[in-house]
């Protein structure tokens, strides 16, 4: 079942990306989920649906498009940038894949119960992090828990109205791109591009192009950032183990991994030199041990959102890789200087 919805996931996006003629019959239901989102607009324009208010300035990092786009490792990145010029940042989560409710991700948590993304992002950064389907009520939570927090940095969070936000950041993937520029289900947009006027920095993860036709007026601080793979891979079974990447050339192996775009973490292992053969599953997947059971006695490189998931059953020779994002030193100056403008909650 697994391998049937990563194919369709990859098969999918690649359809959204063409632009296939079957898109022509999903348009009314695209114009209805724009009518939707432009009501919500409304709304909030007119003040009639006012955004709550928490202790501390919102750093919203998130995407227009569903799928991959390299977001995790850009909220680890900004966390670890911003503490290390003085801020004392923590981070809030919806905690996809876990239990939903409000609760605080510790180093002793489980995938399962806050989503591998906020565990992954708590054993990183050492920040405090907080999930819960109501990000308002996890933020406020985090503020009162740990009151030496003075940033709020949102993994995700862009299309949810009740959290401020006084900055708000848009990451996409450099060769998906917007796609076929349509919203959903015709297309992978969450909201029109025409959002993109009202952010204040788009972050084009990966190698390939910066989206060109964007929305006239759209003029948006636009940064790359690179996503690199880690020189040494980590042992599951022993995290304290690490063992260089390069030492992986030329072994059979099998390279697992359960993101939105598992053909980059294939591709990027073979430019490193390592060969697998390659294993993808669907986003978020919820291992178990059954899922692997034939790799026992496998050496098994996967990405390291995976592997929180993993490490319980983790084999001898399983190794997660971290994948790191390069935040160019200008567009966190110029993130900072907007944090220390007098509050502007939008």
């Amino acid at each position: 079942m697994s391998g049937w919805r990563a194919r369709f996931e990859r098969w999918l996006l690649s359809e959204w990306a063409d632009g296939s003629a079957w898109q022509f019959l999903l348009r009314p239901l695209g114009w209805l989920f724009q009518l939707l989102v432009w009501l919500r607009q409304a709304l909030r324009a007119s003040g009639i649906w006012r955004p709550a208010t928490v202790p501390v300035p919102v750093v919203v990092v998130g995407n227009l498009t569903v799928g991959g786009s390299g977001k995790t490792p850009c909220v680890i990145a900004l966390a670890e940038a911003l503490a290390a010029r003085g801020w004392r940042p923590g981070i809030v989560s919806r905690g996809y894949g876990g239990r939903g409710r409000v609760e605080a991700v510790t180093l002793h948590s489980l995938a399962s119960e806050v989503g591998d993304e906020p565990l992954l992002i708590a054993r990183r950064t050492g920040c405090p992090v907080w999930v819960g389907r109501d990000r308002v009520a996890a933020a406020r939570a985090l503020c009162a828990e740990s009151p030496e927090v003075n940033v709020l940095i949102s993994d995700d969070g862009l299309q949810h109205w009740r959290l401020p936000r006084a900055v708000e950041v848009v990451v996409v993937d450099a060769r998906r791109g917007f796609g076929n520029r349509r919203l959903l289900p015709a297309g992978p947009l969450r909201e029109p591009l025409a959002r993109l006027l009202s952010v204040t920095q788009l972050w084009v993860c990966g190698d390939g192009p910066v989206p060109e036709r964007l929305p006239r007026g759209v003029e948006t601080d636009t940064w790359r950032i690179s996503l690199t793979l880690a020189s040494a891979a980590r042992s599951l079974a022993e995290p304290a183990r690490s063992r260089p990447l390069i030492e992986f050339a030329g072994l059979p192996l099998t390279a697992v991994a359960g993101i939105a775009a598992p053909e980059r973490f294939f591709a990027m292992l073979e430019q490193s030199g390592v060969t697998p053969q390659p294993r993808p599953f669907p986003d978020h997947h919820p291992f178990v041990a059954d899922d692997l059971a034939d790799l026992r006695d496998a050496t098994v490189l996967m990405t390291e959102k995976d592997g929180v998931k993993c490490q319980a059953f983790a084999a001898e020779d399983w190794w997660a890789v971290p994948l790191a994002a390069q935040l160019p030193t200008a567009a966190v100056d110029a993130l900072e200087h907007t944090l220390r403008q007098p509050p502007k909650m939008t």
